[in-house]
Parts: C-alpha cells; structure tokens; sequence
C-alpha cells in the first residue's frame, strides 16, 4: 500500500505530507528558543546594575561575525541547491548543497575554537595578603586590590599555573570590582614571586605565573561562571546540536540518499526542500543569538 500525498501536494491544503511535518516541528522549536530569548530578557532584566558584561568584553565579536556570514551563505546556497534539482541539474545541486556541507563544518570548528577560548580562560582569586607578583604592572589584567588574575592558561603544573594576561582586561564590565589599582601598590616585598615574563608580542600581553599555593580559588569561564556565561552556552550549544543534526541529515540526503533522485525524483525534491526549510530555521535562530549575546 503506498502512503497518499508523498510527493504530491494535496488538493486541499496545496501541500505533500513532509512539508506538513516540518512546519508543526518547527512551530516546536519557534516555541523553545522563544522560551529561551524569554528567560535571557527577565534574567537580563533583573541582572543588579554593573553585573552584566559589556558587549564585547567576554566574547570576541570577531568569530561570531564570521559564523554569521557562514550561515547566510549556506542559506544561499540551500536555496540554490533546490532550484537546482527544480531545473533538472543535479550536479549543480551537488556542488551548492556540498558548499552547504562545508559552511556547517566551518561553523562548527569556529564554536569549538570559541568554546575552548572560555573553558581555558580563569580567574584567580589569591590568597588575602598574597598581592605582589614582581613585574606586574598597572591595568595588565592583575587586579592587585583584590587578589584576582585574569587570563588564559599557557601552562599547568603540580605547584604552579601559567596565564597569559592582557593589558587592561581587568576593565572588563561584568565584574563590579571597585576602583582601579593604584601603581604604590605594587611596590613592596616581591621575595618568592619572581615569575612575571613578557610574553612575545611587547606590552600587548605577558605571562604571569602563579604558586597554587597562593590560589585561594580558580575558575574557568565556562557556564559555572556567571549567569551570562550558563546561557551562552545553554543557548548557542542547543543551537550548535541543531546545526549538526541538520548538516548530517543534508549530508545523507546529498550522500546516500541521492539514489531517489533516479527512482523517485520528485519526493527526492521534496526531502531537499524540507532539510532546507529546516536549516533555515537554523540560520535564523544564530541571527538572533549574535546580537544579543555578542553586540548587546
């Protein structure tokens, strides 16, 4: 018994059963990034003045704005793809949904290389008393008021831990630290605490290492950091399951799936469009996502 309305529309409604299918699935997800969005507003809302990062300051909007462009393009060529196989080209649908392929790939390698920037970035909070590290200067990263180095990890020992700090990145909002450091503060005993190299670079950055006996806590900047930081990941790592989902039913569909285009070719039109349909959803979520978690 064949199912009716696979590859023809329907005469009442205009469409076949799979385009009916991915349109109550997506008023789905619509419905759970809109609770999403929701909650990012009231936590934002309610966030106590002076908490909430700057734009820019945890994030690199660089990445974000790649993967951006990235995901309009392979919305492009999803499009292009499916008019392809409307024009009876096949090999011309090959080549744009494979650039489709590739921009998922892409995409996904840029938010690996985000997420490790966060999981290998700390704060560490010394020790009371424990304030003088020689060769750190003022406004490189050292708040030396509050005991805290803030940088990314170079290296890890049993008794010490390597960062490479920034000039400056302790004016980042999202930390209501009080007043700067003042430069007298740095004068005193530096007995022990010669491990302040400059890093390659001059003073754009240096590399300050510290005893872990002077650590008094130490944090990675993954989402156990801050309320932002748990709903960038909750967020663009439910998007980023989305993202691979939807590559890899492309990929089977322009893989394995593409012997339909010989047997059935018009339900094998219909899939496509239907996998395109979705990743345009994908497409649009991220439009959302960049702004206000990267520029806002």
């Amino acid at each position: 018994m064949e199912i009716p309305y696979n590859s023809k529309p329907r005469p009442d409604t205009g469409l076949y059963n799979a385009k009916v299918g991915i349109w109550l699935f997506l008023a789905s997800e619509v419905m759970l990034f809109g609770a999403l969005f929701s909650s990012y507003i009231m936590l934002r809302v309610g966030a106590p003045e002076g908490t909430w990062p700057a734009p820019g300051s945890l994030l690199k909007v660089g990445p974000g704005a790649f993967n951006t462009v990235v995901l309009i393009l392979s919305s492009v060529t999803v499009v292009l793809a499916w008019a392809s196989l409307k024009f009876n080209n096949f090999k011309q649908y090959r080549m744009f949904q494979g650039i489709t392929i590739v921009c998922a790939l892409i995409f996904m390698c840029v938010k690996a290389y985000e997420y490790h920037d966060k999981f290998t970035h700390y704060e560490i909070v010394l020790k009371e008393g424990v304030t003088h590290y020689e060769g750190i200067s003022h406004g490189t990263g050292v708040r030396s008021h509050l005991n805290l180095v803030d940088g990314h990890l170079v290296n890890q020992t049993e008794d010490e831990i390597t960062l490479t700090v920034h000039p400056h990145h302790d004016d980042h909002a999202g930390h209501d630290h009080g007043a700067e450091a003042h430069p007298e503060e740095h004068d005193g005993d530096h007995s022990g605490h010669d491990h302040a190299e400059h890093a390659h670079g001059g003073h754009d950055a240096i590399q300050v290492t510290v005893r872990k006996s002077d650590i008094a806590k130490m944090e990675s900047y993954g989402p156990w950091h801050s309320t932002y930081l748990a709903i960038y990941f909750t967020m663009t790592g439910l998007h980023a399951i989305h993202v691979i989902g939807g590559a890899f039913v492309i990929f089977y569909i322009w893989g394995p799936g593409a012997k339909m285009w010989k047997t059935d070719p018009e339900r094998y039109v219909n899939r496509v469009e239907v996998s395109g349909l979705f990743w345009h959803l994908v497409d649009l979520v991220w439009i959302f996502l960049f702004p206000i978690l990267y520029l806002l």
